[in-house]
């Protein structure tokens, strides 16, 4: 890694269909094996699912399932001394958008179903609700945090 420069945050291009780029950060985390196309069509049957089940415009259900389950704060692990503390650290923007695709995505393949698409609609459509596991997962991690709260003295 250079010295002299930062490296810029480099975004990908947005979506044809919906033209956000939230839609294409999802996109490009479902993709297994460099199949684009395959993931396209799993993203885009999935918001034709969300379109049917709420009547409501896909890619608005998506972004309200993104904020809901973005964090404010996670823990690090930091060694001080010889022990490991868990120190509570506020995550910025990028990274918590980042986090609750991961999420989602995650939870989305441990349901119960047929294909990916009706799983991440269904994923989608709960996190927007503010039930499921996704949701579990966030305030898992503001409870983390909060325990942790002591050892706010040796963040970085």
């Amino acid at each position: 890694m250079s010295r002299r420069n930062i490296s810029k945050k480099r975004l990908p291009q947005p979506d044809s269909l919906y033209n956000s780029y939230l839609v294409s950060l999802l996109i490009s985390r479902i993709l297994k094996s460099g199949k684009k196309t395959i993931a396209k069509k799993v993203v885009y049957q999935a918001f034709e699912i969300i379109q049917k089940k709420t009547e409501q415009d896909p890619l608005i259900v998506f972004e309200k399932a993104i904020q809901k389950a973005s964090p404010l704060v996670e823990v690090k692990a930091r060694r001080v001394g010889g022990s490991t503390y868990q120190v509570p650290i506020e995550v910025n923007a990028f990274r918590a958008t980042n986090l609750s695709l991961r999420w989602i995505i995650q939870y989305a393949h441990q349901r119960v179903g047929r294909s990916m698409a009706i799983k991440l609609a269904n994923e989608i459509i709960d996190t927007s609700n503010e039930i499921g596991s996704t949701i579990k997962k966030k305030e898992e991690t503001h409870r983390m945090a909060e325990a942790n709260k002591a050892f706010a003295h040796f963040r970085y």
